[in-house]
């Protein structure tokens, strides 16, 4: 556990969920991303004391931290929780956007064709972006990346996440 001083500790008990907070990335790490607050205390030991893990970056897959926020750049966050452990405060980028599958399922793509790229191969299957967000796995669809395919939308289930997908006059599918 980290000690984190009077300052801290009341600040970080300030905050309330759903809050927007500001501040500057301070170092982006394999595991998350720190941030800088402009309304708060320094940490005492990490470059930071906001922090946001990969998960809450970015609804969008992505292969290194780097590839959404610049260190440096200022960035405007949602207060989810106090890490009472780390005395940080757990931020949230993701939140502030709309979530893409939500967006999608609105539209009523149920058994409509829709055209997406294959952005990875993989022994079992594809994978295919359908919109911003929301990719899917075509299973035994042989493809290469960044090929044009269409698949047709059998099922939206919003509660795991998941859309159901077949191919073209071929193979079944999951969207993620």
């Amino acid at each position: 556990m980290i000690p984190a001083g009077p300052e801290l500790n009341a600040f970080l008990e300030s905050l309330t969920p759903g809050q927007h907070l500001t501040g500057r990335i301070a170092s982006i790490e394999p595991f998350g991303v720190f941030v800088t607050l402009d309304d708060g205390p320094a940490h005492p030991t990490f470059p930071g004391v906001g922090f946001i893990t990969h998960p809450d970056l970015s609804w969008h897959r992505f292969d290194s931290a780097s590839d959404i926020v610049t260190l440096g750049a200022p960035v405007t966050c949602e207060f989810l929780r106090h890490d009472t452990w780390n005395a940080e405060a757990r931020l949230s980028l993701r939140a502030l956007s709309p979530d893409p599958l939500q967006t999608f399922a609105a539209t009523d793509p149920v058994g409509r064709t829709v055209r997406g790229r294959v952005t990875r191969v993989v022994p079992f299957g594809a994978f295919v972006e359908l919109a911003w967000g929301v990719e899917g796995l075509l299973r035994e669809f042989d493809a290469e990346e960044g090929q044009e395919v269409e698949v047709v939308v059998t099922e939206v289930d919003q509660e795991r996440r998941r859309v159901s997908v077949s191919g073209v006059g071929s193979g079944q599918g999951q969207l993620r």
